[in-house]
């Protein structure tokens, strides 16, 4: 299975056609203020099923969780990298905060953390991880309630522990 590899600070390794486990906060934990946690939301989504196939996202008020497969550039003939995905969610939802809050400055902190999720490792346990964020961070009696999350409803029958 090709494998790309690429380092910043921290090694960071993709693997085409795999769900990855991706993890990004603020700067210096600078908390979002809810307006700016809907723009990261919007970011995190535009590029579903163009260049990413979403799972699920959590928007924490300091940081976001993600799980996503990097889908194929037709013209390039290549998957987009996890590099580009990150550099457009990132860099377009910190403009736009910037210019909706009237700041200057770093919103994201330049690593992201990501893991490539194995076959072994069951992906509606790290999907239920993620929508538990909230709860377990006591913002949210049930994960439902919390506004910045957003999950990719599954086409089995499998309803995550709290979905009704």
């Amino acid at each position: 299975m090709p494998k790309a590899f690429y380092r910043r600070n921290l090694p960071h390794l993709q693997r085409d056609s795999k769900p990855h486990f991706l993890t990004f906060c603020t700067h210096q934990r600078w908390v979002l203020p809810e307006t700016a946690r809907d723009v990261v939301l919007e970011c995190c989504l535009h590029d579903n099923e163009t260049k990413i196939d979403v799972a699920v996202v959590v928007v924490m008020p300091d940081h976001v969780h993600m799980i996503f497969t990097p889908l194929i550039n037709e013209a390039a003939r290549e998957v987009y990298s996890l590099a580009e995905i990150m550099d457009a969610i990132k860099g377009a939802s910190a403009h736009k905060i910037n210019r909706q809050l009237g700041r200057t400055g770093k919103v994201w902190q330049t690593e992201s953390f990501d893991h490539v999720l194995r076959s072994s490792e069951n992906l509606d346990e790290k999907v239920q991880y993620i929508l538990d964020n909230p709860v377990r961070k006591g913002l949210v009696s049930a994960w439902a309630e919390y506004h910045w999350l957003w999950y990719r409803e599954p086409e089995n029958p499998y309803r995550p522990e709290g979905h009704t």
